[in-house]
This record gives structure tokens, sequence and C-alpha cells, in this order.
């Protein structure tokens, strides 16, 4: 179809060959079989071809017509009396191109008593009993185009919407997800702030040091406003300086430690996912423990399809009711609700207490190429 939904004519006219074909074997071995009058099969085929391409040239007309009065709640009122006179129309023309189409095809393939032989020769009297004779299947036909239009028209009105639903469907998930990380960068500027303001009592050069390095994380940021996926290493790199500023206020107390495949640096990862996840591990694991702790970030490949992310520290752990809690939804809920509304059930988030103690978090989210595969459209970039 076009992108006025009409049929094309090639279609139309493939349609008409496919029945000629179908017609001429079927009078071929009806001729064949129960008549002692038989046909050649090139005459028959050339009769039908003049009795399906008749329909072929009208149907673009009737295709217009049940486009212009569709047969619906709103205009079946006007449109039927209009069908009603375009199926006497039709009928007229069709036959009327029919019987003239067979004349010629008698004419010259020498066949003409056998073509026309029930009205001997006469045009007129060949129409007549074309018309009486045939009215109803006519009708039938004239329907069948009117009611093929209508389905064709409802078939894209459908895809139509189901188009726009899906469009309308991508800009709600792509708000939902600028807001969540708006969410998030306040969030952590303001936690920095504190830091800072904290370290300006006790520690002048420190404090200077830190607003340095939180001046780099924000025009990181800003650079990242609106993408909701970057690659592994920008992630990294991201953490890297956020724990430059934490290292700075906890000096020997944290270590951290990377332990990353470089198989894994070019895959995306959501843009922001592991700073919340290393804040709550200094706030909840390492800050609470007396002795300096150590923080490990791992990143792999799990197959070929997923990659898995662990935040590990060894700090004080949470009781197994909290555990519970957090595998159930409770903990970081802005990290869960963007994880799924990018990945649906292709991610995994769970919480768990290593036997060493502390607290280890794990993300699985898939690559792109199987997200892609198996979700259709995936948000990349925020809505400008």
């Amino acid at each position: 179809m076009d992108r006025h939904g009409h049929i094309r004519l090639f279609t139309i006219f493939g349609v008409a060959t496919a029945l000629t074909f179908f017609s001429s074997f079927q009078a071929f071995y009806f001729v064949s079989t129960f008549t002692e009058k038989p046909a050649p099969y090139s005459l028959l085929f050339f009769l039908n071809l003049g009795y399906w391409y008749s329909w072929a040239c009208i149907a673009p007309a009737i295709l217009w017509v049940s486009h212009r009065y569709p047969l619906d709640k709103q205009h079946w009122h006007v449109s039927l009396p209009v069908h009603v006179v375009g199926v006497f129309l039709a009928t007229t023309l069709h036959i009327a191109m029919a019987v003239s189409s067979h004349m010629l095809t008698g004419w010259a393939l020498g066949e003409s008593e056998w073509a026309l032989s029930d009205s001997g020769g006469s045009w007129r009297l060949e129409a007549q009993r074309m018309f009486f004779q045939y009215f109803d299947w006519e009708m039938m036909t004239y329907w069948a185009i009117v009611g093929l239009s209508h389905a064709l028209g409802y078939r894209r009105e459908a895809q139509a919407r189901a188009l726009t639903a899906s469009q309308l469907e991508t800009r709600l998930v792509e708000a939902q997800l600028q807001s969540l990380q708006r969410q998030l960068q306040p969030h952590f500027l303001f936690n920095t702030l504190n830091t800072i303001s904290a370290l300006m009592h006790r520690d002048v050069e420190a404090a200077d040091l830190m607003i340095a390095r939180l001046s780099d994380l924000l025009r990181i940021s800003l650079q990242m406003v609106g993408v909701q996926e970057i690659s592994l290493k920008e992630e990294l790199d991201f953490l890297s300086k956020y724990l430059e500023i934490e290292q700075t206020r906890f000096r020997d107390r944290l270590t951290v430690v990377f332990d990353v495949q470089p198989e894994a640096l070019d895959a995306l990862v959501p843009n922001l996912i592991l700073q919340p996840l290393v804040e709550n591990a200094i706030k909840h694991g390492i800050g609470p423990r007396p002795s300096p702790g150590t923080i490990a970030i791992k990143a792999r490949l799990a197959g070929s399809d997923r990659l898995e992310l662990i935040v590990q520290d060894n700090g004080v752990g949470m009781s197994a009711a909290r555990l519970s809690d957090f595998n159930r939804g409770v903990g970081l809920s802005n990290t869960r609700a963007r994880l799924e509304h990018l990945y649906g059930p292709l991610h995994r988030f769970e919480f768990r207490q290593p036997p060493e103690g502390g607290l280890q978090v794990l993300i699985a989210v898939p690559l792109e190429a199987v997200a892609e595969e198996v979700i259709g459209v995936r948000v990349v970039e925020g809505a400008a």
C-alpha cells in the first residue's frame, strides 16, 4: 500500500493475473470433462484474462469510493446509498468491458462462435445476458473489494495506533529516566558539599583539593546530562574521581580495589549506576567500621550476553531482615527503578552477605545487542 492506504496497481493486476490462471484451469477442466464442445486453453485463458483485468481496471475507482465513503458508524447512512449506486455502475461498466474483451478475443483467435455462442454474436444481447445471469456474482465481487479496502484501512489504523502508543511509551520512559537521574545528581552533589564543609574546619588544604576534584566531576556530569547509558570505561572514570574525593576524607581508612576485565570496558551501563552503590558501601559499611576497610569494584562478562557489576565491601554488613528488605526493593530504589525502566526483566539487582562479612551488591545487565533483540527499543538518550 502507498501512504494513502490504497492498493498499488501492481498488486491489483498481480491478483487479477493469479485469478486468471485459476479460472482458466477450472474452465478448461470443466469443458474438457462435462461438455461435448472442447475449447483450447489459450482461448479460455484470454477470455478469463479480459474478465479479471476488467475488474482490475475498475478496482482503483472502487477503492477510492470505499476510502471516501467508509461504512463505519459515523458515515454508513451516507456511504451506503453511494455504494448501492456504485454496485450498479461498476457492474454495468465491468460487463461492458468484459463483453468487449470477449468479442475481441474471439475475433483475434478465430473463435467468435465459441466465445459468444449464447448471444449469436450480438454485443447487446451478450451484455444483457451477463447482467441478469451474473449480477449476484458481480455484486459480490464489488463488495469483496470494498471489504478488502476496509480491512486494510483498519489494519493501517491499528498499526498507526500501535506506533503512536509505542512512541508515547518511549517518551514516558525517557521522562521517567530523566526524572530519576535528576533526583540522583543533586543527592550526590549535596553529600559531597557536606563532606567539603566538614573538612573546611580541620583540613583546609584537603577541602581545597576536594573542591577541585568536585569541579571535574561536575564538568563530566554536565556532559552526560540526558544520557542514560555510557560505556563502562566512562562510568569507571567518573567513579574514580568520586573515590578520590572520598579517599581525601577517609585517608588511610579506605582502600579501593578495581578488578575489571578489559573486554568489558566497552559495554554500555546506566549512567551513574555505580556511584550510589559505592556511596552506600562507604556510608553504611566502611564508615561505621573502627578499622580500615576495603571496597572492591568488579566487572566481568558473563557468557556472551551479559555484564556483571559487583560492589563489595568488608564493612559491618547488615542484618538478615534488612538484607531481605533490600532484595525486595527497599534499598536504593532509584537505582532499581532505572534498571527496571532500561532493561525490564533482563536485569538482576541483588544484595548478598559474603561469608567473610560485609556486603556485596550485584548488578547484571544484558549487553546492547541482546537487549535490543529482546526489548526491541531501548532508550539510550533522553529527550532533548
